[in-house]
């Protein structure tokens, strides 16, 4: 059983990226499971604040989720042809305290999707996650591409992905991810 972790980097309720991960956790079988997450409830990072108080309790929360997985399945939105701040922002809470990060990110396999209404999909934000996922010494898997362009035809008003061929590539993406896993344990 191969157990991923899929992370909406999107905090709207109709997001094309959590519509998405929604249809990917839709692909579970006996021999895959995908737990979905969101962003909501990490504040801003604020070293004053982690100082203070400690990482924050939705912050520790998504790390236990991170750690029960096998992988991550990143669904990004493409920002100003970048990186939602919203996304880099509970990464960069994930990292904290950075003598952390080996085991929560070291070696973990990490997949990257995305939804857009543009015609080009996510594919610069999905390329700025490269050297922010090598510097936390994840496992990127580049064996498949997923980029929903023109998002707004392939999802219905309230974010379920209908465009069939969105879908089989979908199915291909993360069941090829999930071999890949399966391959590397």
């Amino acid at each position: 059983m191969v157990k991923l972790l899929g992370i909406s980097g999107s905090l709207r309720a109709a997001s094309y990226n959590t519509g998405l991960l929604r249809a990917a956790e839709g692909l579970a079988s006996d021999a895959l499971t995908i737990d979905a997450a969101t962003l909501h409830g990490i504040p801003l990072y604020d070293g004053d604040v982690e100082a203070r108080d400690g990482v924050p309790a939705a912050v520790e929360a998504l790390k236990a989720r991170i750690l029960a997985s096998d992988g991550l399945l990143l669904f990004t939105p493409e920002y100003n042809n970048g990186i939602p701040g919203v996304f880099k922002n509970a990464i960069d809470w994930l990292s904290r305290p950075g003598s952390g990060i080996p085991a929560l990110f070291g070696d973990r396999p990490v997949a990257v999707a995305g939804a857009s209404p543009g015609g080009f999909g996510t594919i610069l934000a999905q390329t700025a996650w490269l050297p922010v996922l090598r510097m936390l010494g994840c496992r990127h898997w580049s064996g498949g591409r997923l980029l929903v362009s023109r998002a707004g035809q392939a999802f219905a008003d309230d974010g379920t992905l209908q465009d069939e061929k969105a879908r089989e590539q979908l199915g291909t993406f993360v069941q090829g991810f999930a071999a890949h896993i399966r391959e590397t344990r």
